[in-house]
């Protein structure tokens, strides 16, 4: 959520930001909203204050035994008057906050300009594409031909964009998150947290994704929960009306979550394959930071991300996500694009965001600044470390030889009996 005084004085300003994200802000409802709360607040203030200069006036008619019923009949219309202006305030102020939860963050100034994904900019690239003899096969065809990979069993079981995996195509898929982890954990100083699938309305609407993206959950129908779409959700949601101490921050979690996403918005976009499932598994990895430290941190946790793509060598590059395409609540994004040689391009494995205060407003997460002894909001980031599937998906391709074999990597073998190929 956007700061409410940035709302109110500087609403210019903010509308030019918003419009290099492709959102036009309806400056005139907000301001007639605006208006209305400062009518209702002002006229609350003067009643309260003339209702309790009333009172104090009572103490003192009675003190000196004169008769108060005026005063105590004027009390009582003072009462009934406050009360309906408190009751305006508090219905205008709800419906300043749901527009304020409509509002995406603001771009940071070094985020590149751009309408879409089209004018991302690339930052760096690593690792050489491989240069294969023949024709590569795509993920969907080496599965089935090692009989790892069944997606009509899982349309049988559940419908389209589910899969089942077998064998050592199976045991590969569990092992990268767990060499995943481990690697975050006990190289990068990740606390490693497992945390419910199911959250409330509260906890979505405290990353942003609620109200707005409603459509892409999955809700549960017979209670008040919703299906992770990623575990930022929860994860996030832990620092939630905290106060962090000055030695609590940085603060590093590292969760390996399974995820649910509905693809309201996909389009009919990557309907064949793993790449856009309805459940899929991801490690997060979620940050909460000092404001002053939280850019230094993004670049930190990228080069988390990709350490990982590093170790089990697979070409990759960082792009810089353009104003147009940025995160509902991202202030600043890099994304990780993996090699697909059957695709022959680069797709996404890893989004690495700095969200700034925008989130912590939501939840209430706050740390105690040593200087000022006061609390203030905290950052927070998050980003994929990484996404497991696509990086399943990765490794069949860019490791599959003309035989249509698939070699494991080095770094995973260890997890995998030290067998060399699925």
């Amino acid at each position: 959520m956007l700061d409410p005084q940035t709302l109110r004085k500087d609403l210019v300003h903010v509308a030019s930001q918003l419009k290099r994200r492709n959102f036009v802000l309806d400056i005139t409802s907000l301001e007639a909203l605006e208006c209305k709360r400062k009518e209702f607040q002002v006229a609350t203030e003067l009643l309260r204050s003339e209702r309790n200069k009333i009172s104090k006036n009572i103490g003192i008619a009675k003190s000196k035994g004169e008769d108060a019923t005026s005063l105590l009949d004027k009390v009582g219309q003072l009462g009934e008057s406050l009360d309906a202006n408190e009751e305006s305030l508090k219905t205008v102020q709800v419906e300043l906050d749901q527009f304020s939860l409509g509002l995406p963050n603001l771009p940071e100034d070094t985020v590149p300009e751009g309408t879409d994904e089209s004018q991302n900019v690339e930052v760096r690239k690593w690792g050489e594409v491989p240069d294969f003899s023949f024709e590569p096969r795509d993920h969907i065809d080496l599965g089935a031909s090692i009989n790892g990979i069944d997606f009509e069993a899982g349309a049988r079981l559940s419908g389209s964009r589910f899969s089942v995996l077998r064998g050592n195509t199976a045991r590969m898929y569990r092992a990268l998150g767990q060499f995943m982890l481990d690697r975050h954990t006990l190289r990068s100083d990740y606390t490693e947290v497992h945390v419910p699938f199911l959250v409330n309305e509260e906890a979505m609407t405290g990353t942003g994704q609620l109200p707005k993206f409603k459509e892409d959950l999955f809700a549960v129908s017979n209670g008040d929960y919703f299906l992770i779409p990623t575990a930022e959700v929860p994860v996030t949601n832990l620092a939630r009306d905290t106060i962090f101490e000055p030695e609590d921050l940085p603060t590093r979690l590292a969760c390996l979550s399974s995820c649910f996403r509905s693809e309201a918005g996909s389009y009919g976009k990557d309907t064949r394959g793993l790449i856009r499932q309805h459940q899929f598994e991801k490690v997060e990895l979620v940050q909460f930071a000092k404001p002053e430290s939280s850019s230094r941190q993004l670049e930190e946790l990228i080069g988390h991300a990709e350490s990982i793509l590093r170790e089990l060598e697979l070409p990759y590059r960082v792009v810089s996500l353009c104003a147009g395409d940025l995160g509902f609540s991202a202030a600043q994004t890099f994304d990780l694009e993996v090699w697909l040689p059957a695709q022959k391009c680069y797709r996404e494995i890893s989004s690495c965001s700095n969200f700034k205060d925008f989130q912590a407003r939501r939840i209430g997460a706050r740390w105690r600044n040593p200087e000022t002894g006061k609390t203030e909001l905290i950052h927070t980031l998050n980003g994929s470390g990484l996404a497991v599937g696509r990086t399943l998906v990765a490794i069949l391709e860019n490791y599959q030889d003309a035989d249509g074999r698939v070699a494991i990597p080095s770094a995973l073998r260890p997890y995998m009996s030290d067998q060399t190929h699925l």
